[in-house]
């Protein structure tokens, strides 16, 4: 039987977040696999309770003594987020650079994970050998430190894997992208690239972090009263350009927010944001002027409990804004948050504060590819195919049509589940589907979709709650009127409510006499049916029922 080189995403095609992708060598029966990258997306309003969904790792746990290690291309969220809470189920070795290397353990020192020593640490541009696969990580710009692409090079083929990135021409942080070593790779051959797709659907480049600086001392230059700045803690190139501006405009700076914090330890522990001015602690902060200083915060997208948030309802401890004050959004605003940032802008220009944001200037560029840059990446490279991910399926389809206009081959539309077969064959194809889905984190539980939990909590919160007691004495007689408590039901007249429902409860437990164990539940099963039916006549609503039998 021939060796077979597949790839399968997991998570990440079909949607922007939660990327985790597969690849396999070997015979049918006989396959070596890679993972790389393991991430999140993060819930909405409509899955109340639930705070991450990560993809369904099912599929490669079954393989795991096939699996070599996790590859991680780079520490945002969206690709490191759900190793603390896979890993513990894999065990194998994990890869990454420095950088990425100080947040992973901070996962699992948070989830009081040991790992030993399977985290390895790569040198940047470093290689690692895990036959058959050979991985070179090539340092590409993005809005995170070491962003790598991934070469995969295997006994049939080599395959690119680029992770997220840009163009960058000035990134201020970290190396440009290493647009020598990928026309190197091009010139040998790649069979396939597995590529962003984020802004395909943008015009011209993505920008440089540089023009933002530009943009930013301008700006800060002109304010007279307090700055706040919020921003995406990741972007280390943005926080040490907020730094740069602070001193530029003799103002002091003082970093809020757990992950502003966070970001800027592990920066500085790998070696960055060595030349900037010290932050300040926001308490010592609220002596100095309003004119002299700065605040980088956390909540750029209205998050309830970030920074921002709490900065603009007045309830932060170390933080007050007042009248006159300035608020920029260094951030994209990321579509579905639309809503809650729209209503922060809103109360804080009622307050009198100014907001500026990317919407009126120049404060934020993406860190990932528009047109031009894509073009740059395949007139590099040269794939003989190329499969679109990390991008909704608008996204994907729009990056097919794409590499079309660019004279690739072969392009592969795929989503998640579905594994390619880049070798042998005349060309790479879909040829099977691999279970996949995605998992809720539930407090501290992973659930699926259909979950019970999730489903009750659902239906609290569309239809409320109600409990009933009903006390039974032991010659299995109702004794005294039934006990009724509810919440989240739109009752006005509530003695009225609670008086016709203890009619309506007393009539059908007349009917029963409660000396079985299956006569009780008989009695439950009714009293659910009867008084959810009474509450749908009197408020509209059907609520989640609780019948409670208590002996005497």
């Amino acid at each position: 039987m021939q060796e077979e080189l597949l790839f399968c995403p997991l998570g990440g095609s079909g949607e922007i977040g939660m990327n985790m992708n597969l690849f396999a060598y070997g015979k049918p029966n006989d396959q070596k696999w890679i993972m790389v990258d393991i991430g999140v997306t993060f819930a909405d309003d409509t899955l109340p309770g639930i705070d991450l969904i990560y993809p369904d790792p099912g599929f490669i746990i079954d393989k795991k003594n096939d699996l070599l290690g996790i590859i991680l291309t780079h520490a945002h969220e969206d690709h490191i987020g759900a190793i603390a809470h896979i890993w513990p189920q894999i065990k194998c070795k994990i890869y990454s650079t420095p950088f990425t290397a100080v947040l992973i353990r901070e996962k699992f020192k948070e989830k009081r994970i040991d790992i030993g020593n399977n985290l390895q640490i790569v040198d940047l541009n470093g290689t690692v050998d895990l036959k058959p696969f050979k991985i070179e990580f090539i340092t590409l710009t993005h809005s995170i430190l070491e962003p790598n692409g991934l070469r995969i090079e295997t006994p049939v083929g080599s395959i690119l894997h680029t992770g997220d990135w840009k163009c960058d021409p000035n990134p201020l942080i970290g190396d440009k992208i290493d647009s020598k070593r990928l026309q190197e790779i091009g010139k040998k051959g790649v069979l396939a690239m597995i590529c962003d797709s984020t802004n395909v659907f943008s015009l011209g480049r993505a920008g440089s972090e540089l023009d933002v600086r530009k943009s930013l001392l301008n700006i800060m230059g002109s304010l007279k009263k307090r700055i706040i700045v919020t921003s995406f803690a990741s972007n280390v190139a943005r926080m040490e350009s907020i730094f740069y501006c602070a001193e530029k405009t003799g103002r002091q700076i003082a970093l809020v927010g757990r992950s502003m914090h966070r970001i800027y330890k592990a920066a500085k522990q790998c070696g960055y944001l060595k030349d900037i001015i010290e932050p300040i602690d926001p308490r010592d902060a609220k002596k100095i002027s309003r004119e002299k200083i700065v605040y980088l915060c956390t909540g750029s997208q209205g998050e309830p409990m970030g920074a921002m948030m709490r900065i603009s309802s007045q309830v932060h401890p170390d933080v007050i804004i007042e009248k006159g004050d300035t608020v920029i959004f260094s951030s994209k605003i990321i579509p579905g948050n639309e809503k809650k940032l729209y209503k922060l802008h809103n109360q804080l220009v009622r307050d009198g504060v100014e907001v500026i944001s990317e919407e009126s200037e120049f404060v934020h560029v993406s860190g990932h590819p528009n047109r031009e840059d894509l073009k740059d990446m395949y007139n590099w490279v040269k794939p003989k195919a190329v499969i679109p991910v990390h991008g909704e399926h608008r996204h994907m389809i729009e990056h097919i049509n794409f590499a079309k206009e660019m004279q690739v081959p072969y392009p592969v539309q795929v989503e998640n589940g579905d594994i390619v077969k880049l070798y042998p064959g005349k060309k790479p194809e879909v040829y099977d589907k691999a279970p996949s889905g995605r998992l809720y984190l539930d407090g501290n539980v992973s659930v699926e979709e259909d979950s019970k939990s999730i489903k009750e909590r659902k239906n609290l919160s569309s239809n409320g709650y109600m409990e009933i007691s009903i006390l039974v004495n032991n010659k299995g007689n109702v004794h005294k009127k039934p006990i009724i408590s509810f919440k989240g039901l739109p009752v006005t007249e509530e003695d009225e409510f609670i008086y016709g429902l203890e009619e309506s409860i007393e009539n059908i437990t007349k009917t029963f006499s409660l000396k079985s164990k299956k006569q009780e539940q008989n009695l439950i099963d009714t009293l659910k049916i009867s008084c959810r039916k009474y509450s749908k006549e009197k408020t509209g609503k059907k609520p989640f029922t609780n019948i409670n039998i208590v002996q005497i």
